[in-house]
């Protein structure tokens, strides 16, 4: 009997952002852990190792598919032998570890074919040294890559001592979460998250550097990553003080950071989070994290503390309404999108992580440019604000389209946002926002205006589209007046739709203009014939 199941709550941004890249950038997302080998350990042992934690976990035999009619869905397969590769360090004419490394790694997993585990072992003078895992983020987030982790090093530490190793029983598996969220219960969970979203949107600002935008700009983006010392006790000192985690003092940190530098009165953001706490199987290994829209009011000069509580209690209300899955949050964005004549524009991330195993050695901030990857550019974000909580510091890393930020504003941001944390640090300093603007000096936003390019679809284009959207959808009839949700599509089904129109001959329509809530005959005026 096959097991199956629908993609996770938590699987479905992963897979939608895998579906919006392009093939050949794909593989920048795959998760690469390199653990070392302790002396006089066999591979046999580390082939039996991994078959075993393969067994143990059915997320790590878990393809991913979508070539029916249906949404996309995951499949578990029986146990087997994982294939882990020997490459030596000495010159034998054989590939050599970075040679392999970089083809295991570079290579993006072809989810339907493919189980999200790779695994290659480094040897010298034939005995392995290093253990190389490639692991595919459609099963396994930054706490299931952590549980992995640990587990590896339990089992090492057995097999060095000569003893077996009692691992925690698993007690659920990603298909059991699966079907919670397919149970009444689960479906309830996501009506009333529906129903709150469904509001809330409504006050979502359209288009957060609107002031900043300029259409007509450079294309590409910057990057700059900030390693500062002092962050680390002073965002853990504001957070106690306050009685937040000290995640919400970095999300409240680059709130005011935007509203210094767009000038608006109301930011909102994605803000990554693991949304374990609220789930039914907590301990599973498989991906669960999904983006929290978190929407922040700077109106009436409100102080860094005010701000502060602000952010925590919306993260409790959003994080309390997590039930409702990325790709229907994007349609509810696309029907306001639709009501308000423009799209709505979601452009800036947070992410906040815990590295705490790893060390930067500075022993003073550290200010460099970065390139960005191709991936990021793909994806359609205008700014990605990452945080990495070190053992030792703090390193804040940001990536900024041209169109909304240039190089030096990058900079500017980076360094503002570590003298406006480090001010903070003082129980007697309360910034408000008009002090924030000043402390950064970001230049007056001057907007240039964007023009909306007038387009004419043809019939043909026109009647594509509308039956490749009614095929991919499972709908009788599809009214071209509509937009794209509007006439029953559902994001999921948007990859489904790009390849059924190339198969016609048709291409040029995006993810994020199918969502932007213009008419379908609208859109169709952007396609190009490809033959």
């Amino acid at each position: 009997v096959e097991k199956t199941a629908a993609l996770l709550r938590g699987q479905r941004y992963v897979w939608l952002r895998h579906q919006h890249l392009p093939c050949d950038v794909r593989a920048e997302s795959n998760i690469v852990r390199r653990l070392p080998v302790p002396d006089g350990t066999p591979m046999a042992a580390i082939r039996g190792t991994l078959n075993y934690l393969i067994r143990r976990h059915e997320g790590l035999r878990t393809t991913f598919h979508f070539d029916t009619d249906d949404d996309p869905r995951q499949v578990v397969h029986p146990p087997a032998p994982l294939s882990v590769p020997t490459v030596s360090t000495e010159r034998d004419g054989t590939p050599g570890p970075a040679e392999v490394v970089a083809e295991l790694s570079g290579t993006a997993f072809e989810l339907a074919k493919e189980w999200p585990i790779r695994a290659c072992v480094i040897t010298t003078g034939g005995q392995p040294t290093q253990l190389v895992l490639v692991l595919n983020h459609m099963a396994l987030d930054a706490w299931s890559v952590e549980l992995l982790e640990q587990e590896l090093e339990a089992l090492r530490e057995g097999v060095s001592a000569g003893r077996p190793t009692v691992l925690r029983p698993v007690r659920h598996q990603p298909l059991d979460l699966a079907r919670h969220e397919a149970s009444a219960e689960g479906r309830s969970g996501r009506d009333r998250a529906a129903e709150y979203w469904r509001e809330h949107l409504a006050h979502v600002p359209t288009d957060v550097f609107d002031s900043r935008r300029n259409p007509g700009g450079p294309s590409g983006a910057y990057g700059g990553t900030l390693t500062s010392p002092g962050l680390l006790d002073a965002t853990r000192r504001i957070a106690e003080r306050h009685h937040v985690w000290p995640s919400l003092v970095h999300v409240t940190a680059h709130a005011q950071a935007l509203l210094a530098y767009t000038g608006a009165e109301q930011v909102a953001h994605l803000f990554f989070a693991g949304n374990r706490e609220s789930s039914a199987c907590p301990d599973v290994l498989t991906c669960t994290f999904s983006p929290v829209l978190l929407q922040v009011d700077g109106r009436g000069d409100p102080s860094f503390g005010e701000l502060l509580q602000q952010v925590a209690r919306r993260f409790t209300e959003a994080s309390a309404h997590a039930d409702l899955p990325y790709d229907e949050l994007l349609e509810f964005l696309a029907v306001h999108s639709e009501q308000r004549g423009i799209p709505i524009r979601l452009g800036a991330e947070v992410n906040f992580l815990n590295h705490g195993t790893h060390s930067s050695r500075a022993r003073r901030t550290i200010l460099t440019r970065s390139s960005v990857p191709a991936a990021w550019q793909e994806q359609g974000s205008d700014t990605s604000f990452r945080v990495y909580e070190q053992r030792d510091a703090v390193v804040v890393a940001l990536n900024a389209r041209a169109g909304v930020m240039d190089s030096e504003a990058v900079a500017g941001l980076l360094r503002g946002y570590e003298t406006l944390l480090l001010a903070q640090l003082d129980p007697a300093v309360d910034l408000r926002r008009t002090d924030v603007a000043a402390l950064f000096g970001f230049r007056p936003p001057s907007r240039t205006a964007a023009s909306v390019p007038v387009t004419t679809a043809s019939d043909e284009a026109t009647t594509v589209l509308s039956v490749v959207v009614g095929q991919a959808n499972g709908l009788p009839a599809v009214d071209p007046a509509h937009s794209y949700v509007a006439a029953g599509g559902r994001a999921l089904r948007i990859p489904r739709v790009q390849r059924l129109l190339a198969e016609h001959g048709w291409g040029g329509l995006s993810f994020d203009a199918l969502l932007s809530g213009r008419p379908l005959a609208e859109l169709a005026g952007t396609a190009r014939w490809i033959g």
